[in-house]
């Protein structure tokens, strides 16, 4: 099993970027997926998550309204397309996986159980700067 998180960058305020997570090993159509970001000496944050066997998507009360998840399972592939972004959203950003997710755990569980998810992948950077 593998996530590869790809998509960050250099960015003004205001400005957009779209994160991919590209998985492999397993199928999304029974999975819970999240993004979570952390930014240089601050605690991780649960960024957006959802369990494709119900429930509804969680967002971060920082990013609702600016940021939105969604998926190709196509591709394998999880998106988080980021509008309006600020400076506060500076950060590397990471996804992480549950294959088999549990129809009765809710997605903002997920996003507050970073280390209960059994597959995280490496991060990519974001930096939001005039």
């Amino acid at each position: 099993v593998q996530l590869q998180a790809s998509g960050g960058g250099l960015v003004q305020p205001g400005g957009s970027l779209r994160l991919s997570c590209v998985v492999s090993g397993f199928t999304l159509d029974d999975s819970a997926i999240g993004w979570f970001r952390q930014a240089s000496g601050k605690e991780r944050e649960g960024v957006s998550c959802f369990n494709s066997r119900g429930g509804i998507t969680y967002y971060a009360d920082s990013v609702k309204g600016r940021f939105t998840i969604s998926r190709d399972s196509s591709k394998n592939t999880v998106y988080l397309q980021m509008d309006g972004l600020k400076p506060e959203d500076t950060a590397v950003y990471h996804c992480a996986a549950i294959p088999e997710a549990d129809i009765l755990v809710r997605p903002f569980e997920l996003c507050y159980g970073y280390y209960k998810m059994d597959y995280r992948g490496k991060g990519t950077q974001v930096t939001v700067s005039s």
